[in-house]
């Protein structure tokens, strides 16, 4: 159970792009997620956290394989948590901030990612989460009218 946790349900096992691929699956559960209350993304995020991190340890993963997905669930949810309602623009932005800053390693979420074992594999998507959220409030309470 917690390998098929770990593996995103699955979505660890698509040949490319696994993280990418967990992110979409992520984004449109987020979406439903959201059509029912902001409250149940922001639960998810934590479950996923949380849950995800007892997953990996408990799979015994060694280093980040690729398919160790469950990060990229927690990280895109964590970032729909600045939206309130979901909206094409507001999936889109939230989706391109959190994947951009998940594969550049900017800052914090570089260091993060080269710390050992669960807590690299889980943090730096948690932190690209964390600022991808900030970043996607910003340009909510920037631009309004948006329909972010």
């Amino acid at each position: 159970m917690s390998r098929l946790i770990a593996g995103g349900f699955g979505c660890g096992c698509a040949p490319l792009a696994a993280g990418t691929v967990a992110s979409v699956v992520a984004v449109a559960a987020g979406a439903a997620m959201l059509l029912v209350s902001p409250w149940l993304v922001a639960g998810a995020a934590v479950l996923a956290t949380v849950g995800g991190y007892a997953a990996v340890r408990a799979a015994r993963v060694e280093g980040d394989p690729g398919w160790v997905v469950v990060d990229e669930f927690a990280g895109q949810w964590i970032t729909l948590v600045a939206l309130s309602r979901p909206s094409w623009l507001g999936l889109a932005v939230g989706f391109v901030l959190f994947r951009l800053l998940d594969v550049t390693k900017l800052g914090p979420i570089g260091w993060a990612d080269r710390q050992h074992g669960v807590f690299g594999i889980m943090m730096d998507d948690v932190i690209a989460g964390v600022i991808a959220a900030l970043l996607l409030a910003a340009l909510r309470f920037a631009y309004p009218a948006a329909s972010l």
